[in-house]
């Protein structure tokens, strides 16, 4: 973990301290600058495993930082932060492959999540091959809209309206996570999780639902779930937990 150096991109000094602090409780390196210039001409963006950034910044913005990142080939990757939310800098932020965008302020455990979850990114594309995101429900309407939320991300995606019909579509080894209905006609989400399980197929699992009780949650993640969301989420939720779920997938960070 010492090698990992966390950048923190701040025009408000307050907020590089306290930021900075923070991280390096969590045991990271960690390193501050009032700018994107700053940054851009300290030597540290070869050492750097993951950015923080404000959106909102004298000179060059965050957005601006991504955009210019990108077209150089670098693939750091971005923790937005901002006290001025909106949701044209959200969507603008994520669909170029922002890790997260947290409004300030933001608890301890958003920022350390963020942050394992781009360690977990660094030095993956989006698109590669083996990143084929499966999705289970048996509402048309959810599976139309969240295919075409994982598809804005860069992912490859299937959906499914039953437990039965990805079990017999020859997707199951191709599948580096699954998203699954809680409540399903015929096999539910649990009873799914349950046989794949039994097979030793290690697939790491979201689950969304609309009708979260303590007692699913509770099997779900004691069967090792990644995530239980409830409906509606957000885009950042969704993506965030993908990205944790193919860290998990190659050995990473389990998230309980």
């Amino acid at each position: 973990m010492a090698n990992n150096l966390i950048s923190v991109i701040d025009d408000d000094e307050s907020v590089r301290r306290t930021t900075t602090r923070l991280i390096e409780s969590f045991g990271f390196r960690a390193a501050a600058f009032e700018s994107a210039e700053n940054f851009l001409g300290s030597g540290h963006l070869n050492d750097t495993s993951c950015l923080i950034v404000d959106v909102q910044m004298p000179g060059m913005n965050g957005l601006q930082l991504q955009s210019q990142l990108a077209g150089a080939g670098c693939s750091i990757p971005i923790i937005f932060i901002t006290a001025h939310d909106d949701k044209e800098s959200r969507r603008r932020a994520m669909q170029a492959g922002a890790i997260a965008f947290l409004g300030k302020p933001f608890s301890d455990e958003q920022l350390l999540q963020g942050i394992r979850s781009a360690l977990h990114e660094f030095g993956d594309e989006p698109g590669a091959a083996g990143n084929f995101i499966s999705i289970i429900d048996d509402d048309e309407s959810i599976r139309r809209t969240t295919t075409r939320l994982i598809e804005s991300f860069g992912f490859r995606t299937a959906a499914f309206e039953s437990a039965e019909m990805f079990l017999t579509s020859g997707q199951l080894h191709d599948t580096s996570c699954l998203i699954v209905d809680v409540r399903m006609p015929g096999m539910n989400g649990l009873q799914l999780q349950s046989q794949l399980a039994a097979a030793d197929c290690r697939i790491p699992i979201i689950f969304i639902t609309a009708y979260e009780d303590k007692e699913s949650h509770r099997l779900a993640m004691q069967a090792g779930a990644v995530a239980f969301l409830a409906k509606p989420f957000t885009d950042e939720q969704l993506l965030q937990w993908i990205r944790s779920a193919r860290g998990q997938e190659k050995g990473g960070l389990k998230t309980t």
